[in-house]
Parts: C-alpha cells; sequence; structure tokens
C-alpha cells in the first residue's frame, strides 16, 4: 500500500525523509528519550537537524513551551540538565512527545504510546491527547479498544494489513458497516 499526507505518498522517491520526518512527529511504544541527552537536550535534539542556528534564549522558550505542551515543565523545570532517562516511564513518554512536538509537525503518529506505562500513566497520556489534537492532527495506533474508543474522533479498522473500515469512532463502535469490525470490536477474536 501507500501511505499519503496530503495526497502526497510519503515513501516515494521524489520525497525528502528529512521533511517527512520534520512534518510527521513520531512516538513510539516505549519511551525512547537519549540516554546520554539531558532532559533539555532531548526536547531540542531534532530541532538541531535542520541545521538552522538558534539562540539560547529560543531554545530554551522552545523547550519550556515543549515541556508545557506535553505537560511535563513542571516536574523538570529544576532538573532540566539531569538524563532524560532518569524519568519514570510515564514522564519518559512525556519527553518523548515534547521532542516530536518541539518540531512543530503537522501529524503525530504514536504507536501504541501507553502499551509499556501503568493506568495512571496511560491517563496522564490520553488526557495530553485530548489537548493536544487542538494543535495537531493525532493519528494513534492502538490494540486497545477501550483506549480507542476514548480517545478517538475518527477509527479505522485494518486486518492483516488491509483497511476494512474508516469511520466515526462513534459508527465504528455501535454500528460497524463489516462483518470483520464487528467481530473484532464484539471479541469474537482478536
Amino acid at each position: 500500500g501507500k501511505v499519503l499526507l496530503d495526497g502526497e505518498d510519503i515513501y516515494g522517491s521524489d520525497v525528502d525523509p528529512v521533511n517527512v520526518r520534520r512534518t510527521i512527529g513520531m512516538v513510539f511504544q516505549r519511551p525512547n528519550p537519549f540516554p546520554t541527552m539531558s532532559i533539555q537536550d532531548n526536547v531540542v535534539a531534532g530541532l538541531k537537524l535542520d541545521g538552522r542556528k538558534r539562540k539560547k534564549a529560543e531554545l530554551a522558550e522552545i523547550v519550556e513551551k515543549s515541556l508545557r505542551g506535553a505537560n511535563l515543565w513542571d516536574e523538570v523545570k529544576d532538573r532540566l540538565g539531569r538524563p532524560g532517562a532518569g524519568l519514570s516511564g510515564g514522564q519518559q513518554q512525556r519527553l518523548c512527545i515534547a521532542r516530536a512536538i518541539a518540531v512543530e509537525p503537522q501529524v503525530l503518529l504514536m504507536d501504541e504510546p501507553c502499551s509499556a506505562l501503568d493506568p495512571i500513566a496511560t491517563a496522564r497520556i490520553e488526557e495530553l491527547m485530548a489537548e493536544l489534537r487542538e494543535n495537531f492532527t493525532i493519528a494513534i495506533v492502538t490494540h486497545s479498544m477501550q483506549q480507542a474508543a476514548r480517545v478517538s474522533q475518527r477509527t479505522a479498522y485494518f486486518h492483516l494489513g488491509r483497511l476494512v473500515e474508516i469511520g466515526s469512532t462513534d459508527q465504528m463502535f455501535t454500528t460497524p458497516q463489516h462483518r470483520l469490525t464487528e467481530d473484532y470490536i464484539t471479541g469474537r477474536f482478536g
């Protein structure tokens, strides 16, 4: 298949992968802060790849804005120079979200962002997603039907790598149009 963003295949031979990475922020299944970098350096890591020179004050402003955007600022503002790997799992995931939004992408792609987290950290990430969707398009991959129902406005169901159905989350969970979707949502398989 193809992955299209604004009608353009992001894997096309004429597409600049650096531009794609700037356009699509990625948050992975397991928190992956850069272990040898400070919290601050983790946040601005993506910005340093664009080759643009920024003053310390501008970087500090971006760090604060991004950490506030990830609901992490108040927890780490006094230890920005410490390693990001020293944070709890939920804090590390929010740090990764801050790193992703620091470059101001159009889209945040979140691949099972809560699968490695406890229920309290999961709730915080879900609340954060609700806030972030005001400024970003968020695509979340999840196997948790409950999470999809809680955080999504539109849902797509894939089976064996093929798109089966897409629609509003309410419609998908109450009156799915395809038997495979209904079977999965009702727990007949999966």
